[in-house]
């Protein structure tokens, strides 16, 4: 499709890239094709609202899985934080669901982007696990706050756009093709189709080198049904073969009672069993919206809440921004130099994300790479994205039917769209090995240390090393030299804290 340039977004003083560029209907507000702008990128309002479906089927699974990381249904199996509270999952549920509602559709209203946005594993778990054990719950959702305040300055002051423009576009394709390996191992572990081994290489594949489980026979038969579907370019491909999959996993369990996995049932569902509810409405529990404080400073001191801190910042900047990055692409909506329409909106909304999931403690909330099934189902606007967030309001009620479709069925869309996403590495010129090497080590690292801010982070300081190794050091944009520098203290922000006496 053509890209065209326009210079009158009244949102922003910048240049906005559109796909498919047609004359715009005068009143701009007169309905939805015009307000989102659905013919001008190639898209159609039932693509639009196909897309947002599927991406909400396909993210649906943090409403279930987020209670799971930062809660549970009593202390003994919650964790726990330094002075012994913890978080319901019913009410992280529910929070998980409103939150996710609420800026998924402030980001498809403002961003016009088919993003869905909910909270991010990576930080989630980060807090449950590394944060709590010195912190009380409401402390460390006040860090998670304060990490959102700091994200949408840099984006308000211009300072996040600037170091997205100066990423090198090869590099920005590097990062695109890594999450999509990154998104098709996601669903290769989630499924059961690769594990981890206690000895000899770190994963293998199903259990002791071959599939024996029935749900990971259900994630193939999705793999290949959607696989086929998309290869006939059937409309709707990605959502039939995800329905059609998901009645063929509650036929199984209907005869079958595999249950949920675990040490004593190896061969059950990964995550929820795909069981119809007997009563599909719950009433949510909003209670922890507002319970956070600023505390940690005084608990364990400025300098390792400062830590914390930068730890979160880099972690949620450059997360989102490889995301977006990569779906931006995925959707064509990216010119040549990897730029997408509503940049700054983009940016600034994601970090009201992160301040809006502190203070729901619901964790910080970011741009989902699983949008990019909804992408591949064609989804091209902020209309997809509004659909994905009524769908999450709803949830915040129908809970348990957010259960029916099993990881497994959403690990077999991830693994489709993360094939369509490598395509990218197309616009790597790997003859060039100053390109090569950190193109090669960014798209790795990802999948290899499940970390997008990883595979950024390695990319960003091999980059910046070898170009200016080879002679081209005047090719490198100053800021990418700031940004390594601190991608450095990231790394070694043990240490760091350890000298600096945290």
């Amino acid at each position: 499709m053509a890209l065209t340039t326009r210079d009158n977004d009244p949102h922003e003083g910048q240049n906005v890239t559109d796909v498919a560029a047609r004359p715009r209907k005068s009143n701009r507000f007169s309905s939805l094709d015009s307000f989102f702008q659905i013919t001008e990128r190639g898209s159609t309002k039932g693509r639009e609202v196909r897309g947002g479906l599927v991406t909400f089927i396909t993210m649906a699974y943090i409403v279930i899985l987020n209670p799971l990381i930062l809660g549970g249904f009593s202390a003994e199996s919650a964790a726990t934080d330094i002075e012994g509270g913890w978080l319901a999952a019913a009410q992280v549920g529910a929070v998980t669901a409103l939150t996710a509602g609420v800026m998924t559709i402030i980001f498809g209203m403002f961003a016009n982007l088919p993003f869905g946005i909910a909270a991010g594993l990576g930080i989630n778990s980060f807090l449950a696990v590394s944060v709590i054990g010195d912190v009380t719950w409401a402390e460390a959702m006040g860090l998670v706050v304060i990490n959102g305040l700091l994200i949408v300055l840099l984006a308000v002051t211009g300072a996040r756009t600037a170091i997205f423009n100066a990423v090198p576009p090869q590099l920005k394709a590097a990062i695109t093709v890594g999450i999509g390996l990154f998104i098709a191992f996601i669903g290769f572990v989630d499924s059961g189709f690769v594990s981890r081994t206690p000895g000899g290489p770190p994963v293998q594949l199903g259990d002791n080198g071959s599939v024996t489980t029935f749900p990971t026979v259900v994630f193939l038969i999705g793999v290949l049904t959607i696989g086929i579907l998309m290869a006939r370019r059937v409309k709707g491909g990605l959502l039939i073969g995800m329905v059609s999959t998901t009645i063929i996993a509650i036929i199984l369990e209907a005869f079958l009672d595999l249950g949920f996995s675990g040490p004593d049932n190896p061969g059950g569902w990964h995550l929820n069993a795909p069981v119809i509810p007997g009563s599909i409405f719950s009433v949510p529990d909003f209670s922890l919206i507002g319970a956070f404080n600023f505390g940690a400073f005084e608990r364990i001191g400025v300098l390792a809440a400062t830590m914390l801190v930068f730890t979160l910042v880099f972690t949620n900047f450059f997360d989102a921004m490889g995301t977006m990055t990569g779906l931006s692409k995925s959707a064509g909506l990216a010119d040549k130099q990897g730029n997408f329409p509503r940049l700054k909106s983009a940016l600034i909304i994601e970090g009201v994300g992160a301040v809006a999931g502190g203070g729901t403690s619901s964790s910080s909330n970011t741009v989902y790479i699983d949008s990019a099934a909804g992408i591949g189902e064609g989804a091209r606007t902020g209309l997809a994205s509004v659909v994905t967030g009524i769908l999450f309001l709803a949830a915040t009620f129908l809970t348990p039917l957010t259960a029916v479709v099993p990881l497994e069925v959403a690990a077999s869309a991830l693994v489709v769209v993360g094939a369509m996403m490598v395509a990218q590495i197309r616009e790597i010129d790997f003859q060039d090995f100053s390109v090569a090497l950190p193109a090669f080590l960014t798209i790795v690292t990802m999948p290899l240390t499940y970390s997008i801010a990883n595979g950024i982070g390695i990319g960003f300081i091999t980059w910046v090393l070898v170009r200016a190794g080879s002679g081209k050091f005047k090719e490198i944009h100053p800021l990418m030299w700031v940004v390594s520098a601190g991608f450095l203290v990231y790394f070694a922000r043990g240490p760091v804290t350890i000298w600096l006496g945290g």
